[in-house]
């Protein structure tokens, strides 16, 4: 059973940091590529919004991030630990979304940010920023 679990949400205020992490269970960790998305509040009949993603390690772990974002955040993995993180700096409210981790079989190429080509996603992990 595959099993992500997403942690390290929570409220900071504006210019803090956090780090959220993507525990991944039940999957051949090698030729996964994780993503994370987010979804602000107001926007819960659209689709998540694309905010990194890392590929698989037979993809040479390359990280991906959403142009405007890029540059503040930043997606790694801990192959031992099966984990991803993601490094949040200079928060923003507009930061302010549930985050979700998401993976996808992918031994070769780059990951996507598109949300219909994952196959297994988190609960999701709030992120409040406050001004």
């Amino acid at each position: 059973q595959v099993q992500l679990v997403e942690s390290g949400g929570g409220s900071v205020q504006a210019g803090g940091s956090l780090r959220l992490s993507c525990e991944i269970s039940g999957l051949t960790w090698d030729i996964y590529a994780v993503a994370w998305f987010r979804r602000a509040p107001g926007n819960e009949g659209k689709e998540r919004e694309g905010v990194s993603c890392i590929s698989s390690i037979s993809s040479n772990e390359r990280a991906y991030y959403s142009e405007s974002l890029k540059g503040r955040f930043t997606i790694s993995r801990d192959n031992a630990k099966r984990t991803v993180y993601l490094q949040m700096n200079s928060l923003t409210p507009e930061d302010t979304a549930v985050y979700y981790c998401a993976a996808e079989r992918s031994s070769g190429g780059a990951c996507r940010f598109a949300q219909s080509w994952y196959s297994y996603w988190g609960q999701g992990t709030q992120v409040t920023v406050s001004p």
